[in-house]
């Protein structure tokens, strides 16, 4: 017995036979279109995240961080100072050195950095310069740690501000270091040296380590995601149950049967709970793998919660796509969407050309702005944006979406019409 036998059919036809000859110049034509449309667009797609991340170390210098020498302008700011010139460029932060006036405690620094008008801050201690002159001469007792201290943020953009910030202030301290031992020309400082007390040795090979006072360190091996997998994962779930839930829709009838401001209803209820699981779940997963992440229950609920927003938003994007858009094309709508997504959160806008700053509109960059600032306890508040961002997407969405159930009630009553007089022209047989 063949294999499948109606495949072998003997009153099948040739692909080139004379009586489906246009049917078969139709279903090229439309497969080159979608050929290069596809090809068009995933050009333009690999483009647009390339054009994202290219030249990113030409911009390192937009990000900020602000100096203050609280030791009155001692030998080790002047050393600062003169390492400063020699990287400074293009590829190295800029250092933005302000008076101890306008700063007066560290902790005016701690808050500058919370709210976000620098991405870091750097200050020397008071009487460095003279506690570390002290103890080359062996006359004084010394603390390399107490010399500089970097107030920055870990939790904005992890993996790009460890490299961005932290590694280029210990080189800038490494080159300060040489520039220390040759502000007044290496001999006075090897003279005023004292060679037989090893104290004083270590203490000029390594006169000062940077100390941190990271307000939210974020070592976790997961933060390589928060900005990237986790965010696709979110919309991906989204549209799979979009089409799950038009398909069980469409196969019960409910379009041709029931009330249309009932189904708009039911499909509020059912995508309302469905993405409070699916964020529950999510924000789970991120609290079930913070080792040594320093957050706790309450800004678990608000991950809760922002999650939710952003995934329910998302829910109703895709079903506006699915509404609107026709089938064939609601694939590359679910690409672009994505990409736009997640390229907007890939890199702080700092560090990409100034045209992707459009991206403030995209939703994936409001939460995640959001989820920074729970995180961090309020350092990151970028709220007064990015909230009314997500629910201008959720109000526009719950619009739309709900205009789209008439839409389909209404084709679908046009449908069943049809249907039935066609019934009716076959003598109440169904046809088929």
């Amino acid at each position: 017995m063949p294999f499948y036998p109606k495949a072998f059919h003997p009153e099948r036809i040739s692909i080139l036979h004379a009586s489906i000859r246009h049917s078969s110049l139709a279903v090229l034509r439309a497969a080159g279109i979608n050929l290069i449309l596809l090809q068009c667009l995933f050009l333009a797609l690999f483009s647009y995240v390339f054009g994202s991340l290219s030249q990113q170390n030409t911009h390192v210098h937009n990000i900020n961080i602000v100096f203050v020498d609280y030791d009155d302008d001692g030998l080790i700011g002047s050393a600062v100072r003169e390492a400063y010139q020699q990287l400074e460029g293009p590829a190295f932060p800029s250092l933005v050195e302000q008076s101890p006036s306008q700063y007066p405690e560290p902790s005016t620094l701690f808050s500058t950095v919370c709210n976000i008008d620098y991405w870091g801050a750097l200050y020397i201690a008071p009487n460095a310069s003279t506690r570390l002159a002290a103890a080359l001469t062996g006359s004084g007792v010394y603390n390399p740690d107490e010399v500089f201290t970097l107030i920055w943020n870990e939790a904005r953009y992890p993996s790009t501000i460890d490299s961005a910030l932290v590694n280029n202030l210990g080189v800038l301290l490494d080159m300060a270091r040489i520039s220390y031992s040759k502000l007044n020309g290496t001999q006075p400082i090897l003279s005023m040296l004292n060679g037989t007390d090893p104290v004083a040795v270590a203490t000029f090979a390594n006169p000062w380590v940077l100390q941190s006072n990271n307000i939210l360190p974020t070592t976790q091996g997961e933060r390589l995601v928060f900005n990237t997998i986790m965010i696709i994962l979110i919309l991906l779930q989204e549209f799979f149950y979009v089409g799950i839930v038009n398909a069980i829709l469409a196969k019960s009838q409910f379009y041709s049967r029931l009330a249309s401001h009932h189904i708009v209803f039911f499909r509020l209820f059912i995508s309302l709970i469905y993405t409070f699981i699916g964020s529950l779940c999510t924000a789970g997963a991120i609290w079930a793998f913070r080792y040594g992440w320093h957050v706790n229950a309450n800004q678990f609920v608000l991950t809760w919660v922002v999650i939710w927003l952003f995934a329910h938003l998302n829910f109703l994007a895709f079903d506006v796509f699915t509404i609107w858009i026709p089938v064939q094309y609601v694939p590359m709508a679910l690409v672009t969407w994505i990409v736009l997504n997640v390229t907007s959160i890939l890199l702080p806008f700092e560090l990409s050309p100034a045209f992707y700053k459009w991206a403030y509109a995209i939703p994936a960059h409001s939460v995640f702005q959001v989820l920074i600032d729970v995180w961090s306890s309020g350092c990151n508040p970028q709220l007064s944006y990015a909230l009314p961002v997500l629910f201008a997407y959720e109000i526009v969405g719950l619009a739309l979406t709900s205009i789209g159930v008439y839409r389909r009630a209404h084709y679908a009553g046009l449908a069943q019409e049809k249907v039935e007089k066609v019934i009716q022209s076959t003598g109440g047989e169904h046809p088929g």
